[in-house]
């Protein structure tokens, strides 16, 4: 009956043991960003004696970290290159904080990677070239920072991507022709930057499309008419940039258009419609 009984609390407590080991490789990478962040000084901090499935934030699924949120923590100092060590994670949240540096390449070793929000930081340098390594992201948020330089052309590979959110930062460039391949995405805001050129008639393959925001710019050009086959779009950000020319109605009578800006540009409307022009309201571009 004893034996019985110990083997019970065995097959009881065996499931906790696996679900707290991770491999050394992952642990001390949890450990350098710990570090590189100031961990100490966390609101919530780690005590790294313990667990790592037990550290806050931390989300531990069949002995790898699958997940890791420390939003509004104050992380204060820079992401190391080691977080590319963990090759199972799926989710990324680290926004709200004082993150500063870059973006470090080897993130984009991570090809499990399904969000990375890093939102709300004061990271800065350009995009990893190699961020179209990341064949399964849907979720891309790093809106606020001081990020520059162009959209890197492989970034155009995430053909998963459903957010693509990079407004206020210091981006410059052109939106590439090769937009035209981020078919799934619903959410592209780059507002607030100092990007220019003109609007590629691709942009008109993104029928999926529900936000578009380029507001605070230096686009510049006519509108496309091929906006006009977004029939999903709720929101369309164009106000303060350089555009001209007339804004063709079929795009102000998409069904679903609610939020449309487009102030500040030598544009003429071509259509009496004025319900268009209520005041925007971003919440929805905000994670939740």
């Amino acid at each position: 009956m004893k034996k019985v009984a110990v083997i019970l609390i065995f097959l009881m407590i065996a499931p906790t043991f696996a679900f707290s080991q991770i491999s050394t490789l992952e642990k001390n990478a949890l450990v350098d960003l710990y570090k590189s962040t100031d961990g100490d000084n966390w609101n919530t901090s780690w005590n790294l004696n313990d667990a790592p499935h037990t550290w806050h934030g931390v989300t531990v699924e069949n002995n790898t970290v699958t997940e890791i949120n420390l939003s509004m923590n104050n992380l204060n100092g820079t992401l190391p290159s080691t977080v590319g060590d963990l090759k199972y994670v799926q989710h990324i949240n680290l926004g709200f904080n004082k993150i500063s540096g870059v973006i470090p390449a080897e993130i984009t070793t991570i090809t499990s990677l399904v969000t990375i929000q890093l939102f709300m930081n004061q990271i800065e340098g350009t995009l990893p070239s190699t961020i179209g390594n990341l064949k399964n992201l849907k979720e891309l948020i790093l809106f606020n920072n001081l990020i520059s330089g162009n959209l890197p052309e492989s970034l155009f590979n995430l053909k998963k991507l459903e957010i693509l959110n990079i407004s206020s930062n210091k981006l410059t460039g052109v939106i590439s022709s090769n937009i035209k391949k981020l078919v799934n995405v619903k959410i592209l805001s780059l507002f607030d930057n100092s990007m220019f050129g003109t609007l590629p008639i691709e942009i008109g393959n993104l029928t999926n499309l529900k936000e578009l925001t380029l507001g605070n710019n230096l686009f510049e050009g006519e509108i496309p008419n091929e906006l006009s086959k977004l029939t999903k779009l709720k929101t369309l950000l164009l106000d303060n940039n350089k555009f001209i020319g007339v804004i063709n109605p079929s795009i102000l009578n998409m069904s679903q258009l609610i939020n449309f800006e487009y102030n500040s540009n030598s544009l003429e409307v071509g259509s009496s419609h004025t319900n268009k022009t209520t005041p925007i309201t971003y919440n929805s571009l905000i994670p939740q």
